[in-house]
């Protein structure tokens, strides 16, 4: 039977990507910041009506949600953007490497014309810059990490005072993300690997990525080595 949403933490949700909405949607993230709803990543843009049942049957309201963050320019992760930016007034976030080819549509860069799609021209509300920032939402602290490879504007967020941290196609169980689409490059997502992610966090850090299975920091960074010898 298939579910309709996972909280993974207090206040932390997946409700969506394969197995929950559509085969084509990477993994949906809902965070709970006291009332103030936040999306990481919104799938592939087949299945809005599907995101809205799922965050209805946790008992929250759709409309409260103020802010899309999304971890890069793929549209199986950008794809819904434009309905709930119109539908709900949210916000757009993406680091600015990626927010071109969002709001001017480009069919190769947000990989539409792979998923033989189109995704139509998006305004961005705030484009994340430089190799970190800061986000507050009420009392709340999201962490944001520009982790390039899979693309320019590659990006991984992590909940000040949790183990959570949102890898996209940054860092699945087994390996780095696909580095073969337009402006993917390995040794640059392996550099991020280990300087941004690696390093810095525990190794119970607990890694909810764009695709398959949540894994964690110490059980993917022994690995490392393994990855650049093969290299994928």
């Amino acid at each position: 039977m298939r579910k309709n949403s996972e909280e993974i933490i207090k206040g932390v949700y997946l409700i969506g990507g394969a197995g929950m909405t559509t085969a084509d949607d990477a993994a949906i993230y809902l965070i709970d910041f006291d009332g103030d709803l936040i999306l990481i990543d919104s799938g592939a843009g087949r299945s809005s009506s599907q995101i809205i049942r799922n965050i209805e049957m946790l008992g929250l309201n759709p409309a409260n949600i103020s802010h899309l963050i999304l971890t890069h320019c793929h549209i199986d992760h950008i794809g819904s953007a434009p309905f709930f930016k119109k539908q709900y007034g949210a916000k757009i976030l993406i680091h600015e490497l990626d927010a071109p080819a969002v709001e001017k549509g480009d069919s190769r860069k947000t990989a539409a014309n792979w998923y033989g799609t189109t995704f139509p021209p998006t305004a961005v509300d705030r484009k994340l810059k430089g190799e970190y920032e800061i986000l507050t939402f009420g009392g709340e602290t999201l962490h944001c990490l520009h982790t390039p490879g899979h693309t320019p504007g590659s990006m991984c967020f992590a909940i000040e005072g949790t183990p959570v941290l949102f890898s996209g196609d940054t860092l699945f169980p087994g390996g780095p993300g696909n580095t073969t689409f337009e402006g993917g490059d390995f040794p640059t997502i392996i550099e991020s690997l280990e300087q941004r992610l690696f390093r810095p966090f525990g190794g119970d850090t607990l890694v909810l990525p764009g695709h398959g299975d949540h894994t964690t920091i110490g059980a993917e960074a022994p690995h490392l080595d393994e990855w650049v010898e093969r290299g994928w």
